[in-house]
């Protein structure tokens, strides 16, 4: 069996049940809140949709957006939308990159880059990212 998209990281956002703490990206669904459709499952602690697809409900902690990746076979994507003001990219980019599945950051990060030479052409990728990444996204100026 694969390995677990959360592995042993306390730390985690990730519910303690949520199925990404057992299955690996691909091998769960992330629905967009809890639903009737997906209820609790008191002998296990999890969620399942009807056709017994383990799912998690909380996009924002695990990391990964809504999708079904596990029953449609979805594939994994992600999107960026900078902010029009080059003063507050640092922030965002932190606070995307920061709450992103870490199967996520490659993609993020080049996304990122191309996205700034084009909306951004005055400033310098790596530094906004440098900048996102180690905590100096407060500080004036990008």
């Amino acid at each position: 069996m694969a390995e677990a998209f959360v592995n042993g990281d306390v730390l985690h956002r990730a519910c303690g049940i949520c199925p990404s703490r057992r299955f690996p990206v691909g091998g769960f669904d992330v629905w967009e809140r809890p639903t009737k459709e997906c209820p609790f499952h008191a002998d296990d602690g999890h969620r399942y949709a009807p056709d017994g697809t383990p799912v998690c409900v909380h996009p924002e902690r695990v990391g990964l957006p809504v999708g079904a990746y596990r029953s449609e076979g979805a594939p994994l994507t992600v999107s960026l939308a900078l902010p029009p003001d080059p003063s507050a990219l640092a922030a965002y980019l932190h606070d995307v990159l920061y709450g992103a599945a870490p199967v996520l950051l490659d993609a993020l990060i080049a996304q990122a880059a191309e996205e700034i030479r084009i909306h951004f052409p005055d400033l310098e990728p790596t530094e906004v990212l440098r900048r996102a990444l180690s905590g100096d996204a407060w500080t004036s100026g990008n």
